[in-house]
């Protein structure tokens, strides 16, 4: 991913209000591996329930950003095991929590939503590029276990391309 700037982030907002976007906190951008990263999520510290994700939608590199506000569940009770939408790591189905986007446009502003389970802080682009154990691999071969890898990475962009036009969609 290409690095982006406050106010790409700001703009690439596509179901957010404009004083939603001048209230969001934005991470630190200099101390990211953008390189390492398919999309761009975080948590808001102000706003524990609020989290926005952002990512262009092809590979061109000067693709624009689309972004989402999303709104986190409140957890009640136990934890329990989940698989991320996203990058359906079967390592870590600890902390996977409902995120939930207003759609964007006329949709939006009549209340439609759409929701998915993703990893609560945001590592999928991490968890796709975990190397593969035995059992996933089926043996041990590092041009499989890159195999892997590379599919992980290439469904991770498009499970999260795919939410994401479905926020902005106004149909």
């Amino acid at each position: 991913m290409n690095p982006l700037t406050e106010q790409q982030l700001r703009a690439s907002l596509v179901n957010a209000t404009r004083s939603e976007r001048q209230r969001m906190i934005v991470p630190d951008l200099a101390e990211l591996a953008w390189d390492r990263l398919d999309y761009l999520g975080w948590r808001d510290r102000k706003q524990p329930l609020s989290a926005y994700v952002v990512m262009p939608l092809d590979d061109a590199p000067d693709a624009e950003p689309v972004g989402v506000l999303l709104r986190a569940s409140e957890r009640t009770g136990p934890r329990r095991a989940a698989m991320c939408a996203w990058c359906e790591d079967v390592v870590e189905t600890r902390d996977v929590q409902l995120y939930v986007a207003r759609r964007g446009g006329a949709a939006g502003r009549k209340g439609d939503t759409i929701g998915t389970l993703i990893c609560n802080d945001f590592r999928c682009s991490r968890n796709v590029r975990r190397r593969p154990t035995l059992a996933e691999a089926g043996r041990d071969d590092d041009g499989v276990r890159e195999a892997i890898v590379e599919r992980r990475v290439t469904a991770l962009r498009e499970h999260t391309r795919k939410f994401l036009n479905e926020v902005r969609s106004t149909v």
